[in-house]
Protein backbone atom coordinates (compact mmCIF):
# COMPACT_ATOMS: atom_id res chain seq x y z
CA UNK A 1 0.00 0.00 0.00
CA UNK A 2 1.39 3.75 -0.66
CA UNK A 3 0.62 6.40 1.81
CA UNK A 4 -0.95 9.59 1.25
CA UNK A 5 2.27 11.09 1.33
CA UNK A 6 4.01 8.65 -1.00
CA UNK A 7 0.99 8.96 -3.68
CA UNK A 8 1.90 12.77 -3.49
CA UNK A 9 5.90 12.12 -4.66
CA UNK A 10 4.87 10.00 -7.28
CA UNK A 11 1.81 11.63 -8.58
CA UNK A 12 3.43 12.04 -11.98
CA UNK A 13 4.09 8.31 -12.29
CA UNK A 14 0.53 7.50 -11.10
CA UNK A 15 -0.93 9.38 -13.91
CA UNK A 16 0.69 7.48 -16.55
CA UNK A 17 -1.08 5.04 -17.92
CA UNK A 18 1.34 2.56 -18.37
CA UNK A 19 2.69 3.09 -14.75
CA UNK A 20 -0.46 3.48 -12.31
CA UNK A 21 -0.71 2.74 -8.63
CA UNK A 22 0.07 -1.08 -9.84
CA UNK A 23 3.14 -0.26 -11.11
CA UNK A 24 4.32 2.40 -8.41
CA UNK A 25 3.37 -0.24 -5.93
CA UNK A 26 5.84 -3.09 -8.08
CA UNK A 27 8.94 -0.54 -7.45
CA UNK A 28 8.10 0.07 -3.95
CA UNK A 29 8.65 -4.19 -3.48
CA UNK A 30 11.07 -4.05 -6.27
CA UNK A 31 14.89 -4.45 -4.72
CA UNK A 32 18.00 -3.28 -7.34
CA UNK A 33 21.81 -3.55 -6.76
CA UNK A 34 23.64 -0.73 -8.89
CA UNK A 35 27.59 -2.26 -9.27
CA UNK A 36 29.38 0.98 -8.74
CA UNK A 37 28.46 4.24 -6.89
CA UNK A 38 30.67 6.41 -9.65
CA UNK A 39 29.46 8.06 -12.80
CA UNK A 40 27.17 5.68 -14.16
CA UNK A 41 25.55 4.72 -10.90
CA UNK A 42 25.54 7.99 -9.17
CA UNK A 43 22.53 8.89 -11.39
CA UNK A 44 21.16 5.61 -11.75
CA UNK A 45 20.71 5.40 -7.83
CA UNK A 46 19.29 8.64 -7.53
CA UNK A 47 16.55 8.05 -10.46
CA UNK A 48 16.17 4.96 -8.87
CA UNK A 49 15.52 6.41 -5.33
CA UNK A 50 13.30 9.06 -6.53
CA UNK A 51 11.57 6.95 -8.43
CA UNK A 52 10.34 4.56 -5.34
CA UNK A 53 12.25 1.72 -6.01
CA UNK A 54 11.96 -0.01 -2.30
CA UNK A 55 15.30 -1.27 -1.44
CA UNK A 56 18.75 0.07 -3.04
CA UNK A 57 21.83 -1.47 -2.33
CA UNK A 58 25.74 -0.54 -3.70
CA UNK A 59 28.57 -2.09 -3.86
CA UNK A 60 31.92 0.07 -3.60
CA UNK A 61 34.99 0.43 -1.67
CA UNK A 62 36.09 3.59 -3.44
CA UNK A 63 36.42 6.92 -1.84
CA UNK A 64 35.01 9.91 -3.14
CA UNK A 65 37.61 12.15 -4.53
CA UNK A 66 37.43 15.87 -5.97
CA UNK A 67 37.87 14.17 -9.87
CA UNK A 68 34.95 12.13 -9.22
CA UNK A 69 32.70 15.16 -8.80
CA UNK A 70 32.85 16.44 -12.57
CA UNK A 71 30.02 13.26 -13.48
CA UNK A 72 29.57 11.89 -10.48
CA UNK A 73 26.22 13.82 -9.02
CA UNK A 74 25.51 12.44 -5.94
CA UNK A 75 28.68 12.65 -4.13
CA UNK A 76 29.30 16.29 -3.65
CA UNK A 77 32.44 18.45 -2.01
CA UNK A 78 32.26 18.02 1.61
CA UNK A 79 32.06 14.01 0.61
CA UNK A 80 35.47 14.16 -0.25
CA UNK A 81 37.31 11.30 1.34
CA UNK A 82 34.13 9.60 2.68
CA UNK A 83 33.38 6.67 1.12
CA UNK A 84 31.28 6.53 -1.65
CA UNK A 85 28.53 4.18 -0.61
CA UNK A 86 28.28 6.08 2.61
CA UNK A 87 27.78 10.07 0.91
CA UNK A 88 25.20 7.96 -1.56
CA UNK A 89 23.50 6.98 1.50
CA UNK A 90 23.09 10.37 3.12
CA UNK A 91 21.59 11.75 -0.68
CA UNK A 92 19.69 9.20 -0.88
CA UNK A 93 17.71 9.38 2.41
CA UNK A 94 17.73 13.32 2.02
CA UNK A 95 16.32 12.67 -1.61
CA UNK A 96 13.56 10.01 -0.70
CA UNK A 97 13.68 8.65 3.60
CA UNK A 98 10.79 5.64 2.01
CA UNK A 99 13.61 4.12 0.56
CA UNK A 100 15.86 1.65 2.26
CA UNK A 101 19.74 1.55 1.18
CA UNK A 102 22.00 -1.18 1.74
CA UNK A 103 26.37 -0.04 1.81
CA UNK A 104 28.07 -2.58 0.84
CA UNK A 105 31.44 -1.20 1.16
CA UNK A 106 33.23 -3.50 -0.16
CA UNK A 107 34.63 -4.87 -4.06
CA UNK A 108 32.72 -7.01 -6.27
CA UNK A 109 34.67 -10.67 -6.46
CA UNK A 110 33.65 -14.33 -7.20
CA UNK A 111 33.73 -15.18 -3.24
CA UNK A 112 30.81 -12.71 -2.68
CA UNK A 113 29.26 -12.19 -6.10
CA UNK A 114 26.68 -14.52 -5.48
CA UNK A 115 25.68 -13.39 -2.22
CA UNK A 116 25.19 -9.92 -3.17
CA UNK A 117 23.35 -10.26 -6.42
CA UNK A 118 21.21 -13.13 -4.81
CA UNK A 119 19.69 -11.11 -2.21
CA UNK A 120 17.78 -8.45 -5.30
CA UNK A 121 15.23 -8.44 -7.85
CA UNK A 122 17.49 -6.71 -10.32
CA UNK A 123 21.31 -5.69 -11.04
CA UNK A 124 22.91 -2.29 -12.85
CA UNK A 125 26.43 -2.77 -13.63
CA UNK A 126 28.18 0.72 -13.70
CA UNK A 127 31.49 -0.68 -13.24
CA UNK A 128 34.74 0.73 -15.10
CA UNK A 129 36.68 -2.92 -16.00
CA UNK A 130 35.95 -5.88 -18.30
CA UNK A 131 36.82 -7.88 -15.58
CA UNK A 132 33.78 -7.26 -13.11
CA UNK A 133 31.65 -6.61 -16.15
CA UNK A 134 31.92 -10.77 -16.80
CA UNK A 135 31.73 -11.14 -13.66
CA UNK A 136 28.74 -9.74 -13.08
CA UNK A 137 27.48 -11.19 -16.16
CA UNK A 138 27.92 -14.40 -15.47
CA UNK A 139 26.75 -14.23 -11.73
CA UNK A 140 23.83 -13.11 -12.54
CA UNK A 141 23.02 -15.99 -14.95
CA UNK A 142 23.80 -18.28 -12.37
CA UNK A 143 21.65 -16.88 -10.05
CA UNK A 144 19.03 -16.08 -12.53
CA UNK A 145 18.73 -12.11 -12.05
CA UNK A 146 18.31 -9.92 -14.70
CA UNK A 147 20.59 -7.63 -15.33
CA UNK A 148 21.61 -3.86 -17.03
CA UNK A 149 24.71 -3.33 -18.14
CA UNK A 150 26.01 0.25 -19.69
CA UNK A 151 29.75 1.60 -20.60
CA UNK A 152 31.44 4.64 -21.00
CA UNK A 153 33.65 5.84 -23.38
CA UNK A 154 35.18 9.65 -23.73
CA UNK A 155 32.54 10.63 -25.91
CA UNK A 156 30.48 7.38 -26.61
CA UNK A 157 28.76 4.99 -24.34
CA UNK A 158 26.67 1.86 -24.24
CA UNK A 159 23.62 0.07 -22.57
CA UNK A 160 21.86 -2.95 -23.11
CA UNK A 161 19.77 -5.49 -20.78
CA UNK A 162 20.75 -9.29 -20.61
CA UNK A 163 18.32 -12.26 -19.00
CA UNK A 164 20.09 -14.97 -20.42
CA UNK A 165 18.90 -17.16 -17.61
CA UNK A 166 15.20 -16.86 -19.12
CA UNK A 167 13.91 -18.03 -23.18
CA UNK A 168 12.35 -15.96 -25.87
CA UNK A 169 9.47 -16.60 -27.79
CA UNK A 170 10.67 -19.08 -29.98
CA UNK A 171 12.06 -21.29 -26.78
CA UNK A 172 15.70 -20.25 -27.06
CA UNK A 173 17.86 -18.84 -24.64
CA UNK A 174 18.60 -15.04 -24.41
CA UNK A 175 21.84 -14.11 -25.08
CA UNK A 176 24.41 -13.26 -22.99
CA UNK A 177 27.51 -10.42 -22.32
CA UNK A 178 29.39 -12.78 -23.60
CA UNK A 179 27.66 -13.39 -26.99
CA UNK A 180 27.44 -9.74 -27.37
CA UNK A 181 31.60 -9.93 -26.31
CA UNK A 182 33.16 -13.16 -26.22
CA UNK A 183 36.74 -11.76 -25.39
CA UNK A 184 37.91 -8.77 -23.18
CA UNK A 185 40.25 -6.54 -25.27
CA UNK A 186 43.77 -6.94 -25.05
CA UNK A 187 45.28 -5.27 -21.85
CA UNK A 188 46.16 -1.69 -22.15
CA UNK A 189 44.25 -1.19 -25.59
CA UNK A 190 41.21 0.62 -23.60
CA UNK A 191 42.41 3.53 -21.58
CA UNK A 192 40.86 4.07 -18.33
CA UNK A 193 38.73 7.24 -18.01
CA UNK A 194 41.55 8.82 -15.76
CA UNK A 195 44.21 8.49 -18.91
CA UNK A 196 41.84 9.25 -21.78
CA UNK A 197 38.60 11.28 -20.34
CA UNK A 198 35.38 11.20 -20.05
CA UNK A 199 32.41 13.92 -20.45
CA UNK A 200 30.71 14.22 -17.25
CA UNK A 201 26.97 14.59 -18.68
CA UNK A 202 27.14 11.73 -20.71
CA UNK A 203 27.69 9.96 -17.70
CA UNK A 204 24.33 11.28 -16.51
CA UNK A 205 22.94 10.66 -19.90
CA UNK A 206 23.64 6.92 -19.60
CA UNK A 207 23.27 6.44 -15.97
CA UNK A 208 19.37 7.98 -16.24
CA UNK A 209 18.83 5.47 -19.29
CA UNK A 210 19.62 2.35 -17.28
CA UNK A 211 17.18 3.76 -14.03
CA UNK A 212 14.64 4.32 -16.95
CA UNK A 213 15.28 0.53 -17.84
CA UNK A 214 15.33 -1.12 -14.61
CA UNK A 215 12.20 0.67 -14.18
CA UNK A 216 10.63 -0.21 -17.02
CA UNK A 217 11.46 -3.79 -16.14
CA UNK A 218 10.11 -3.65 -12.48
CA UNK A 219 6.97 -2.26 -14.11
CA UNK A 220 6.71 -4.02 -17.45
CA UNK A 221 5.71 -1.12 -19.99
CA UNK A 222 6.86 -1.26 -23.49
CA UNK A 223 10.38 -2.96 -25.39
CA UNK A 224 13.02 -3.56 -22.98
CA UNK A 225 16.96 -3.97 -24.58
CA UNK A 226 16.85 -7.81 -24.45
CA UNK A 227 18.91 -8.84 -27.41
CA UNK A 228 19.61 -5.12 -28.53
CA UNK A 229 22.78 -3.00 -27.63
CA UNK A 230 21.99 0.67 -27.68
CA UNK A 231 24.87 2.90 -28.88
CA UNK A 232 25.37 6.52 -27.88
CA UNK A 233 27.53 8.98 -30.15
CA UNK A 234 27.77 11.93 -27.91
CA UNK A 235 30.09 13.97 -31.15
CA UNK A 236 27.42 13.76 -33.46
CA UNK A 237 24.30 13.56 -30.73
CA UNK A 238 23.32 9.82 -32.06
CA UNK A 239 21.91 7.15 -31.08
CA UNK A 240 21.72 3.65 -32.95
CA UNK A 241 20.79 0.18 -31.91
CA UNK A 242 22.14 -3.15 -33.03
CA UNK A 243 20.42 -6.10 -32.48
CA UNK A 244 22.22 -9.57 -30.89
CA UNK A 245 21.89 -12.89 -30.78
CA UNK A 246 22.76 -16.24 -28.20
CA UNK A 247 25.83 -17.83 -29.74
CA UNK A 248 25.68 -21.33 -29.47
CA UNK A 249 29.24 -21.45 -28.94
CA UNK A 250 28.89 -19.14 -25.18
CA UNK A 251 30.12 -20.48 -22.18
CA UNK A 252 27.40 -20.08 -20.37
CA UNK A 253 24.22 -20.64 -21.72
CA UNK A 254 25.61 -22.46 -25.23
CA UNK A 255 25.13 -25.87 -26.78
CA UNK A 256 27.88 -26.83 -24.32
CA UNK A 257 28.01 -24.65 -21.39
CA UNK A 258 31.29 -24.85 -19.70
CA UNK A 259 30.61 -22.18 -17.01
CA UNK A 260 28.84 -23.84 -14.20
CA UNK A 261 30.34 -21.56 -11.06
CA UNK A 262 32.69 -18.93 -10.54
CA UNK A 263 35.05 -21.14 -9.49
CA UNK A 264 37.72 -20.04 -12.62
CA UNK A 265 37.57 -16.56 -11.49
CA UNK A 266 39.05 -17.80 -8.31
CA UNK A 267 41.58 -20.21 -10.13
CA UNK A 268 42.23 -17.33 -12.79
CA UNK A 269 41.25 -19.60 -15.68
CA UNK A 270 38.19 -16.54 -16.05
Amino acid sequence: MLSAEELERYARHIVLREVGGPGQAALKEASVLVIGAGGLGAPALMYLAAAGVGTLGAVDDDIVSLSNLQRQIIHTTPDIGRLKVDSAAGQIYALNPHVRFAAHATRLAADNAMELIGSYDLVLDGSDNFETRYLVSDACFLAAKPLITAALGMFDGSLTTIRAHETNAEGEFNPTYRCLFPEPPPPGTVPACAEAGVMGALAGVLGSMMALEAIREIVGFGEGLVGRLLMVDARAMRFETLRYKRDPANPLNGDAPVITDLSGYLSGDL
